[in-house]
C-alpha cells in the first residue's frame, strides 16, 4: 500500500514538474517586441478598399516606409448625391496598412497643397502620444515624418484627430492598419476590407446634389447615411465582394464612426471564427460581432453554398433604408445537402426610404437677454469661447501657426467688425492675411443664438490687446438680416 502511494505521489510530483517547465516554455515564447531587431528596408504596398495587401507571411521585422497623401475631394455618396470627402490615400476608408510586430514604421504624411484644412493622423496601432497625432500635424502643401515599433499584434483603426475631431472622422478620415505576429496570420483563400461609417448631411437621405456636412446631425448621432466603404452600394451588385464554394474567406472589418457601434452580421452565414475586437482572442461560431465605433474585428468563415449573401450592420434599418449593406457572390456547385429550396430573387436588397425631417434652427426661439452687463456679456461669451473656438484659435487667441488665424491683436478682426460677425454666423472659406500672415482654411459655420454671437464676440474684443467692441444682438440681427 505504501509503495502505491509512493508511486501515486510520484505521478502526481512529476506531473506537476511538468507543467510548470511547460509554463515556463510558454513564458520563453512571449516575446518583447521592442528589442526585436530589424532586418533590411521596405516600401510598404497600400491598397485602397475592399483590398488588402499581400500577407507579411514569415518575413523578418523590417523598417518600414508608409507614404501617405491626404486629399480633400468630392465623391458619390448615393445615385445623385455628392460628397466632399476628406481622405488618407483618396478613398473611404483610407488606404490599408500591412505590418508585422517588430517593424519599425517610417511614416510621412502630406498634406495636398490644393486642401483647405490642416490634419493629422492618431493610429491605435502606436504606443506614444496621440497615437502619432502630435507628431503630424500638417498645413496644406506641407509633410510631417515620424516612426513608431509596432509592439502588438492586432487589428487597429487610425483617424484624423485635428479639430474639431469629429468632424473630420465624419468626413471619412479614418482606415486599419494590421499589425500580424511573427510568422503571420495562417493563410486563407481571399481577404477583404470593410469599414462602416457614419454620415451626416443638410439634406435629407438621398437629396440631390451636392450635400454639407451637418455638425447638429452629428452631435445628436442622427446619421442619414450608415455605410460600408464611404458609400451607399459600394459592396453591392458589380461592386461585391466574391468567392467560390469550398473556400475560407477573412473579412478585415472596422469602423470608424465617428458615433454608432456597428453590429456585424452575414446573412447566410456563421463565422467559424471571430478576433474579437481585433485582438488575440478568438471566439467561435458566432452570429453577429459588435465592432465599437473606433474599433475592429476580424472575421473569418468557410463558404459551402453558392448564392448571394449579405453582409449588414444588423441595427437593420441602417442597413436596408441608410446604406450599410454589401454583398458577397459565391460561385460553384449547389449542396442540396447544406441546403436546398426554391431561390427567389429580390430578397435582402436595399429598400430606400427618407429619414424623418428633424427640426431645422430656425425653429429655435432666440431669447436675448437686454439687460445683461458688459462683465456679465464676457463671462458668457468666455463659456461660449471655450467650447466652440478654443481648439482652432487656442487659450490665448494665438491660433494655430500655418492653418488658423490669431486672434489675439489681430488687424483683421479689429477692422470691420460686421466682417466679423458675418463670418461666425455663415462661416467663411478662402484666402485672408492676418497680422501680415496669409491664411488659407475653412471657418465653420457657428450654430449660435444671436445673443450668443454677441457674447462670443464681445469676449474676444474685450480680451488680448483687441479694440474693446461691444457686439449687441442687434448688430448680429441686422448683419444676418443683410445677406
Amino acid at each position: 500500500m505504501k509503495r502505491i502511494k509512493f508511486i501515486s505521489f510520484s505521478l502526481v510530483f512529476a506531473s506537476l514538474i511538468l507543467s510548470s517547465c511547460n509554463s515556463i516554455n510558454q513564458e520563453k515564447k512571449v516575446v518583447d517586441a521592442s528589442k526585436i531587431a530589424v532586418s533590411g528596408t521596405m516600401e510598404a504596398e497600400l491598397t485602397s478598399p475592399p483590398f488588402v495587401p499581400a500577407s507579411v507571411g514569415d518575413r523578418p521585422a523590417k523598417k518600414l516606409i508608409v507614404n501617405m497623401e491626404i486629399l480633400e475631394q468630392e465623391g458619390t455618396m448615393t445615385d445623385g448625391t455628392t460628397y466632399i470627402y476628406w481622405t488618407f490615400g483618396g478613398s473611404v476608408p483610407g488606404s490599408f496598412i500591412r505590418t508585422r510586430v517588430g517593424d519599425e514604421v517610417e511614416f510621412t504624411l502630406s498634406n495636398h497643397p490644393d486642401n483647405k484644412l490642416p490634419h493629422n493622423i492618431d493610429l491605435h496601432a502606436v504606443t506614444g502620444p496621440g497615437g502619432g497625432a502630435t507628431s503630424s500635424f500638417v498645413a496644406p502643401g506641407h509633410e510631417k515624418t515620424f516612426s513608431f515599433k509596432t509592439l502588438n499584434p492586432g487589428l487597429y483603426v487610425y483617424h484624423c484627430a485635428t479639430a474639431p475631431v469629429g468632424m473630420h472622422i465624419a468626413n471619412g478620415m479614418y482606415g486599419l492598419i494590421l499589425v500580424e505576429p511573427e510568422g503571420g496570420l495562417p493563410k486563407v483563400d481571399k481577404e477583404y476590407y470593410i469599414m462602416q461609417g457614419d454620415f451626416y448631411t443638410k439634406g435629407e437621405n438621398g437629396s440631390p446634389g451636392l450635400q454639407p456636412f451637418d455638425m447638429n446631425k452629428a452631435v445628436d448621432e442622427d446619421a442619414d447615411y450608415v455605410v460600408f466603404n464611404g458609400k451607399v452600394g459600394s459592396l453591392t451588385g458589380d461592386n461585391a465582394i466574391t468567392a467560390n464554394v469550398g473556400e475560407t474567406i477573412r473579412l478585415y472589418v472596422g469602423n470608424g464612426g465617428p458615433n454608432l457601434v456597428s453590429s456585424f452580421h452575414v446573412i447566410g452565414e456563421i463565422f467559424d471564427k471571430v478576433h474579437v475586437e481585433g485582438g488575440s482572442t478568438i471566439n467561435e461560431n458566432v452570429q453577429t460581432t459588435l465592432v465599437p465605433a473606433g474599433g475592429a474585428a476580424i472575421v473569418e468563415f468557410k463558404v459551402d453554398v453558392p448564392g448571394t449573401f449579405i453582409l449588414v450592420d444588423h441595427s437593420i434599418f441602417r442597413a436596408f433604408n441608410k446604406g450599410a449593406l454589401g454583398m458577397l457572390k459565391v460561385k460553384g456547385e449547389e449542396d442540396k445537402k447544406l441546403y436546398s429550396g426554391v431561390k427567389q430573387e429580390g430578397i435582402y436588397h436595399p429598400e430606400g426610404g427618407t429619414i424623418q425631417e428633424m427640426p431645422t434652427d430656425d425653429s429655435k426661439k432666440v431669447i436675448v437677454n437686454t439687460n445683461k452687463s458688459l462683465s456679465e456679456k464676457i463671462a458668457s461669451g468666455k463659456n461660449i469661447y471655450t467650447k466652440t473656438c478654443f481648439a482652432c484659435h487656442q487659450a490665448n487667441g494665438e491660433g494655430i501657426a500655418s492653418a488658423f488665424p490669431p486672434l489675439a491683436k489681430s488687424d483683421y478682426l479689429n477692422a470691420d467688425v460686421k466682417r466679423a460677425i458675418a463670418t461666425v454666423i455663415h462661416g467663411k472659406t478662402g484666402e485672408i492675411t492676418v497680422n501680415g500672415e496669409k491664411y488659407n482654411s475653412v471657418m465653420t459655420k457657428q450654430t449660435l443664438t444671436d445673443d450668443e454671437v454677441a457674447d462670443v464676440l464681445t469676449y474676444v474684443y474685450n480680451s488680448w490687446g483687441n479694440n474693446k467692441t461691444n457686439v449687441t444682438a442687434n448688430m448680429v440681427s441686422e448683419v444676418k438680416n443683410s445677406h
